[in-house]
């Protein structure tokens, strides 16, 4: 039997309650594939330094927990001495090439039109240095309108820390608990979950499935467009693609 009006706008209003009214993203790996200008200015520098590259594939893992993390991670344990000389070599380079293969991820642009034809506060959130964060956005999604593009400063404490995700979410004045928050690795899933915000996973990104629900997601994505009807409070089926 068809619902009749009264139990049709009782849905309704459910469904408005469930809504969610913001969107958190990463940026790396979430609105774009950067991996190949990361892996080149880091490989540039350790062989400016003598020491060996790592192949491309292998920055998957090393990123996403800011830049001196990833040099930490890319330098040999025995030659932390040099630490300081490559990331400077890292940050030159990057400066210089940070554009030269990052492109946005087919499907990014679809759900940020979408997004922004409901009207929904969208927010950037990355532990790539401020500058590079808002250039990388500037560039490749300037015709958008975003709340706030926040990366990673000597002042903001780094993703998975919950403090700027937080404040974006108090700024577009939107409960915690009423925004998405989208990325591709452990670490975005961990400031979502500490943030009090439903942490989503992108499947297209740079870190597989299994870690993003061992580290909290409660839904994963094949393709942006599938944000959409999480926004109205779809269910996730077992974390697996709504």
């Amino acid at each position: 039997m068809a619902p009749g009006p009264a139990q049709s706008k009782e849905n309704t209003d459910i469904r408005r309650r469930m809504s969610y009214q913001a969107v958190l993203f990463d940026l790396d790996g979430t609105l774009a594939d950067t991996l190949d200008d990361i892996a080149d200015a880091v490989n540039h520098a350790l062989a400016l330094h003598g020491l060996p590259t790592h192949p491309r594939d292998a920055y998957r893992t090393l990123v996403g927990e800011g830049v001196d993390r990833l040099v930490e991670k890319a330098v040999p344990d025995n030659r932390g001495d040099l630490h300081d000389s490559v990331y400077g070599g890292v940050r030159d380079y990057y400066l210089a090439h940070m554009l030269d293969k990052t492109a946005a991820y087919d499907g990014v642009p679809d759900m940020l039109d979408a997004l922004a034809a409901r009207g929904i506060p969208m927010a950037v959130l990355s532990n790539k240095p401020g500058p590079a964060t808002e250039r990388i956005v500037a560039e490749l999604f300037g015709r958008w309108e975003f709340a706030a593009v926040v990366g990673q400063t000597p002042e903001e404490p780094h993703k998975p820390d919950p403090g700027a995700a937080l404040r974006i979410a108090a700024a577009v004045g939107a409960a915690p608990g009423r925004c998405l928050f989208l990325g591709d690795t452990s670490t975005d899933m961990e400031t979502a979950v500490a943030a009090g915000m439903f942490p989503v996973g992108a499947l297209w990104g740079f870190r597989e499935a299994d870690e993003l629900l061992a580290f909290g997601a409660r839904a994963l994505i094949e393709r942006p467009m599938d944000l959409i009807p999480l926004l109205d409070g779809e269910p996730a089926r077992d974390g697996r693609p709504a």
